[in-house]
Parts: structure tokens; C-alpha cells; sequence
């Protein structure tokens, strides 16, 4: 049993680290002031193509894409360091392509989809999206309403899809409809490649929300989908969908990692030199237990993390692990993340630390990909044998 990285992984995870540290917590504070403004939490664009150029000539693109379209073939183990690291940070930058989309691609396109779709997102010259929750149907999909019909060779879509991010930039997105209503999750959902100017595709309105993000609600109206666009087998999206938000869920607890140590990191820091009623609050129980806690509770959801990133590359059944990774990490971080704005004090309260945004992100992590209590609930079904 191995409880450390391989060297060309470890490596990895350290040129990730150096690439946050140097490139990416230095735009931070430009960050924090635009959101505080209510700009949103969002680069300049000469801050993102100059980050874009500095990722990919360090060979951070495509890490775990397949080599044949110019990726690296990375496995989700490689991947949880490099999420880690980026999790320290609340500079919002994504290296492309973005891991959960691409691994659902890689699991269904054709040889026509491949060339259409995979080749240029792995080569980060298109963005994408994902269209799965809405209105009436979040953590349930398969209680989704969205139709799509044959009409000919091609598809007709009818539906809203809300919650989604990047819609309104997306070059395409992966959505998904009820083909059968008789079957619906087991076998009735399936997969389309929607792009931007479909005809009837509209994003209908932008979602602000907490922390200076925003989603994305659009509709579909008559949508006319190309016959080729159907990403994999009729009836046959559930489980891709699966793969997808399995690799976020990884991901958010990698994040969720990154982002408590940052936070425990900011609390080592500053307990010793804040003083209150004569001794520095590195010597009251209260702030010793908080920064016991954070480094148990953090080494725990790594050590989960890793386990599960491995399994999955073992190509075993994870999902318990995924769910009980996704719950804890991000319960686990939100926990510490509060604990480090408490111990800042008032200045814990301000939007002039990374704190705050920290906080906002993990507060929408724990509903996003499926709320906490829904996860707790997978686990719980399975120990008990109540899943149907």
C-alpha cells in the first residue's frame, strides 16, 4: 500500500503549486477589488490570456485528456494534487480544458465528435457547458422534463436548464434530455452537443450569485440538434453524466482541501501575533483546537480523496466514496474556513482577505453537484440496503 505520489506526479503537483504561488495569488488582490465592487469575480482579459499562454507553455494543458488529441492521459490520482493547489488560491482560473465536461466527452464522442468537439477543447480553443438541472429538478436528474424528439435525422428540444455556468460564453453545451419518458434514467435520458447558435438555443437570463459568481438559466424552444450531435446511445446519458459529476465531486474535494490548508496556513500565521488581554491567541485553547481540528480533518479528506481518485483509476464502483469525499471535504473545509475568519476577528468580516470568497465558494460547493444531505443520504441507502 502507497501512501505517497509517484515522482512524476509529485512533481506535477509542485510545478502546480509554484504556478499558483507565482502567477496566479499575486492577481488576487485585483480580484478581491473588482468583486467588491460588484464587478463579479472575474479577470481582465489581459490577465487571463497572459495566464493562458504562461499555463500552456509549462505544459499545464490537457493534463488528463487523451494523448491523442494532444493530451497528457493523466489519472485522477495526478489530478486531485494539481486541483489541490488550485484550490489554495480564489484567483478564478481554470486550466483547459475543464476535467469533468472532458471526461464525459471522452467516454462517448465518435470519430466525427472527436475531431469536432474533443480535438479543439483539449486544445482550449472552445469553452463548454453543461445543461443538466432545472427548474423543479436540481438534485434529482432524473426527474428532468426536457424533451428531445426524432425529426428525421434530426433532434427537436423543448426545456429550460438552469444553474448553468459558463453558458453564456460556451461554444457548446452538453445537454441533457428525456428521449424516453417511459424509461428516464434507466434508459430514457441521452446526450446532445448543442452549440451557441443552434437554432431555438436562448440564454434566457444571468444568475448572480453569492460570492461574485454567476450560472446561467436558458430555454429551448423547437431546438434543432444535427442527428450526428447525439453524444453516445440513445437513452444512454445517465451514466456518462455520471462520469461527469463524479470528476467534479473529486474535484471539489480537492479544492475543498486546497482551500482549508490555505486557511489553516492564514491561522498558523496570524495566531501568534495577535494578542488579546496579554497573550497571543496562539495560546488560547479555543485557536489550539481549531488548528488541531483543521490539520486532522484535512489530512482525513486527503487521504479519502487520494483513495478514492486511485479506485476510480482501478476502474472500481466509487460511488459511496464519491459522495462521502464530496460531503465531507467541502463540510470539512467550510468548517475551517469559519474558524479562520473568526480567528481574524473583524478583519476576518472584510472582502479585503480571500477568506470571504473562500467561504462564498464553499458555501455554494455544498448544494452544487449534489447537496450534502442528498450525498449522506447515497451512502446511507447503500449501508442500510435500501436503494431500489
Amino acid at each position: 500500500m502507497e501512501f505517497q505520489l509517484s515522482d512524476e506526479h509529485r512533481m506535477l503537483k509542485e510545478l502546480t503549486a509554484r504556478f499558483v504561488r507565482d502567477e496566479l495569488m499575486p492577481l488576487e488582490a485585483g480580484v478581491l477589488d473588482r468583486e467588491a465592487k460588484g464587478q463579479g469575480l472575474s479577470l481582465a482579459p489581459e490577465e487571463h490570456a497572459r495566464l493562458d499562454e504562461i499555463s500552456k507553455t509549462l505544459g499545464l494543458w490537457g493534463l488528463d485528456a487523451p494523448e491523442d488529441v494532444g493530451g497528457s492521459d493523466l489519472p485522477y490520482v495526478a489530478m486531485v494534487g494539481v486541483g489541490e493547489e488550485l484550490g489554495r488560491t480564489i484567483t478564478p482560473y481554470t486550466l483547459p480544458p475543464d476535467s469533468p465536461n472532458l471526461r464525459m466527452l471522452m467516454a462517448t464522442v465518435n470519430e466525427r465528435q472527436r475531431e469536432a468537439y474533443l480535438a479543439p477543447y483539449v486544445r482550449g480553443e472552445t469553452v463548454s457547458a453543461i445543461g443538466i438541472s432545472e427548474p423543479g429538478a436540481g438534485a434529482d436528474p432524473s426527474a428532468m422534463t426536457t424533451k428531445a424528439v426524432r425529426d428525421g435525422d434530426d433532434w427537436i428540444i423543448n426545456g429550460r436548464k438552469i444553474w448553468i455556468t459558463r453558458a453564456a460564453d460556451a461554444d457548446f453545451t452538453i445537454l441533457m434530455a428525456v428521449t424516453d419518458t417511459e424509461k428516464r434514467a434507466r434508459g430514457g435520458i441521452s446526450a446532445f452537443l448543442v452549440d451557441r447558435d443552434a437554432p431555438g438555443f436562448h440564454v434566457l437570463r444571468q444568475i448572480p450569485m453569492i460570492g461574485g459568481q454567476s450560472t446561467y438559466e436558458v430555454v429551448l424552444e423547437d431546438c434543432r440538434v444535427e442527428g450526428w450531435k447525439l453524444l453516445g446511445q440513445e437513452g444512454a446519458g445517465f451514466a456518462p453524466m455520471q462520469i461527469r459529476l463524479g470528476t467534479r465531486r473529486i474535484e471539489m474535494a480537492a479544492w475543498s482541501i486546497g482551500m482549508a490548508q490555505r486557511a489553516l496556513d492564514m491561522m498558523v500565521e496570524y495566531a501568534p501575533q495577535r494578542s488579546t488581554f496579554g497573550a497571543p491567541l496562539s495560546e488560547r485553547q479555543a485557536i489550539q483546537w481549531w488548528v488541531a481540528d483543521a490539520a486532522t480533518r484535512i489530512h482525513a479528506a486527503r487521504l479519502m480523496t487520494y483513495d478514492c481518485a486511485w479506485k476510480l483509476d482501478q476502474g472500481r464502483d466509487t460511488r459511496v466514496e464519491i459522495s462521502m469525499i464530496k460531503a465531507y471535504a467541502t463540510e470539512m473545509a467550510w468548517e475551517v474556513v469559519d474558524h479562520a475568519m473568526q480567528t481574524f476577528g473583524a478583519m476576518g468580516m472584510t472582502k479585503e482577505l480571500p477568506l470571504q470568497l473562500m467561504a462564498s465558494r464553499l458555501r455554494t460547493m455544498r448544494i452544487y453537484d449534489g447537496p450534502t444531505e442528498v450525498h449522506k443520504w447515497v451512502v446511507a441507502r447503500n449501508l442500510l440496503g435500501t436503494r431500489k
